[in-house]
């Protein structure tokens, strides 16, 4: 189970680097947005920083992964209340991509309290 978790935490990694280049300019120009692109950064960075928390601890892999996906989906809930209020870039990509990244999380967060406590 702390394999899937792992993958999980890597593959939302993964997600919110391409987000945050995106937010950059630097894979879809006229996307950018100085503060989502800081925003998904620092969240990679913690999901990152989880998944490799599992390898070095694995007796801590559930705490780590409940922290770190707990956080993304605490700055993702931030990013679609940015997006209610207007202040976050609206576009439809932004909004389906904070949409399915909340179901990933909530998932992945589900994975996370699954994953057994390895003594």
């Amino acid at each position: 189970m702390a394999r899937i978790l792992r993958l999980f935490m890597l593959a939302e990694a993964a997600t919110f680097i391409v987000a945050a280049s995106i937010h950059a300019g630097l894979l879809i120009p006229g996307y950018e947005h100085r503060e989502a692109r800081i925003a998904e950064t620092v969240i990679s960075m913690v999901l990152v920083s989880g998944a490799m928390l599992t390898w070095i601890r694995p007796a801590s892999a559930r705490a780590a992964g409940l922290a770190a996906q707990g956080f993304a989906l605490l700055g993702t809930l931030v990013g679609i209340f940015t997006i209610v209020i207007g202040v976050g870039p609206r576009s439809v990509l932004d909004i389906i991509y904070h949409v399915a990244m909340v179901a990933v999380l909530v998932r992945g967060l589900v994975v996370s309290w699954r994953t057994r406590i390895v003594a």
